[in-house]
């Protein structure tokens, strides 16, 4: 890891697969440069079935929808790897692990505060041992008030303005070239795999939303409210993607891997890691 070299702590380089992909991020040298965005519905009448019966057993929580759903996102990541690479200094990388992130507030109202939420993903972990995680760590955080990541920005943002961009730069560029320490990304959002907003906890529809340039995030995924069509439950997703780690065909079959399992939720009960064939099955 450093300065003049493509190793970092949190990655491996990927070799870009053709030419195309090997000059894109000199053409495109920002994120927000080769933002993509998509908004589909999604049928999730069987997972929404499947939440309801596993909340009759005694789990010791409550499975939300949320959990089922962003479940469904975790397994195609499993199986759809790119989406866990990044361009950061115009090279390539996939991560070492998979992370979600997403926002939650101690309240549902304008005073709410928001805490940040990251979940690494074991590649044994399924929708129950998912489900719980995120579970525990909301009830922890709502709970407590904050976590490490709020207690660093809180001290941060109480320095003098002047003070704060210089370590801006700094930080920026440490990112930049791979050199940040661990107790800066760990547990930040602008890190993770994929950053998820359940609008629908506020009753809201999906809306799109834009990529950082600090961090290595690459996919952001926004979920509506779960609405009744011709006796289907209906959800709206709108993804925004960094076209530059992978082709538009690739998401395409990824958001369509996505709404295969949410129609097909036992396959959830199967570890993530486990592959799903579906070129038979979808078009």
């Amino acid at each position: 890891m450093g300065l003049f070299t493509k190793k970092r702590r949190d990655a491996k380089w990927i070799k870009p697969k053709d030419t195309i992909q090997a000059i894109v991020p000199f053409i495109m040298p920002k994120r927000t440069d080769a933002e993509v965005s998509s908004t589909v519905d999604i049928d999730i009448t069987k997972l929404v079935e499947f939440v309801d019966k596993q909340n009759e057993k005694d789990l010791g929580y409550k499975m939300t929808y949320f959990h089922a759903l962003s479940s469904c996102f975790a397994k195609t990541v499993f199986n759809r790897p790119a989406l866990n690479r990044f361009v950061k200094n115009k090279r390539l990388y996939e991560r070492n692990k998979i992370t979600f992130a997403f926002i939650a507030k101690d309240k549902l109202s304008d005073s709410g505060e928001e805490r940040i939420i990251c979940i690494d993903i074991d590649p044994k972990d399924n929708v129950m041992t998912y489900s719980k995680k995120v579970a525990v760590d909301v009830f922890k955080v709502r709970k407590e008030g904050s976590n490490e990541m709020d207690g660093i920005l809180s001290f941060f943002t109480s320095l003098p303005k002047l003070i704060l961009s210089i370590i801006v730069r700094i930080v920026m560029f440490m990112d930049n070239h791979g050199i940040s320490p661990k107790a800066l990304t760990e547990g930040d959002t602008n890190y993770a795999t994929i950053l998820l907003s359940n609008l629908g906890s506020i009753k809201t529809n999906s809306v799109y939303h834009h990529l950082n340039e600090y961090g290595t995030n690459s996919v952001v995924i926004t979920i509506g409210t779960i609405r009744e069509e011709k006796g289907k439950k209906i959800v709206d997703i709108t993804a925004t993607l960094d076209e530059r780690i992978a082709d538009g065909f690739y998401f395409a079959k990824s958001i369509q891997l996505a709404e295969y399992i949410a129609k097909n939720p036992e396959l959830l009960l199967e570890n993530f890691q486990t592959k799903v064939e579906i070129e038979d099955k979808i078009k």
